[in-house]
């Protein structure tokens, strides 16, 4: 575990452990526009505080809510809370995305966490994607379902026409929410599909933890399976809407 994973987990930890212990009201108490074109939350600048705090020594930081804070050869890709309105909602599925790229330009580390219920999972350039829980030190392969039954399709309310087509097409999903998450969950469901503007802050961890699955990624839309036919299935069928 390199020391910039550790710091990762580390800030997640305190992040999971206030939210847990002290979550303050003021959180749900929406402030400015962020450099992510969202607005922020108190609690978005709550976990973003804590990774400057952790991993400013690592690097710049490119946060989704205050943009470029720091300086560094580095660059640390930060959503400080992916999914920020289902936690704003109290539903139990958001978390944390971090991306470290070098000083030569490649992406080294990713880190993503759901705060939810303590998965984390990590990957740095030397090793494969690991999973574990927040305050433990055991790490594994991720799980992998044999015969997943759903796909995670981010962003469905906005497209009836490919729910349908998929729902024609017997492709059972879900729509949590929160897409570095999701991506994270990548090998353990039938597919992830992100319709929608590709924004750097969503997918830089997300997709790293990816390594070795059916990745397409273009301009208005990601899709991520274990099954090449899936992945290449459910491509047709965007095209034809």
């Amino acid at each position: 575990m390199t020391p910039f994973i550790k710091a990762c987990i580390q800030a997640n930890e305190e992040i999971a452990l206030t939210i847990k212990e002290y979550f303050d009201p003021s959180w749900f108490e929406k402030t400015v526009v962020g450099a992510g074109g969202d607005i922020s939350s108190k609690l978005d600048l709550f976990a973003e505080e804590i990774f400057v705090k952790h991993l400013s020594s690592f690097g710049q930081i490119e946060s989704e809510e205050s943009g470029l804070i720091g300086d560094g050869a580095a660059k640390i890709i930060i959503d400080p809370i992916d999914g920020s309105s289902n936690a704003l909602s109290l539903f139990p599925f958001y978390g944390t995305s971090v991306a470290k790229v070098n000083a030569e330009g490649l992406l080294d580390s990713a880190v993503v966490c759901n705060l939810a219920n303590s998965d984390i999972f990590v990957k740095s350039q030397d090793s494969e994607v690991q999973q574990g829980k927040l305050f433990t030190t055991s790490f594994h392969t991720p799980h992998t379902a044999p015969n997943p039954e759903i796909g995670l399709f981010e962003k469905a309310y906005a497209y009836p026409e490919l729910v349908a087509a998929l729902d024609e097409e017997k492709l059972k999903f879900r729509a949590p929410g929160a897409i570095a998450v999701s991506l994270a969950y990548a090998r353990s469901v039938n597919f992830v599909l992100f319709m929608g503007k590709f924004r750097i802050y969503d997918f830089a961890a997300g997709l790293a933890l990816c390594e070795g699955l059916e990745v397409i990624v273009e301009e208005d839309y990601v899709i991520v399976s274990k099954d090449k036919a899936v992945a290449q299935q459910i491509e047709k069928l965007i095209s034809n809407i």
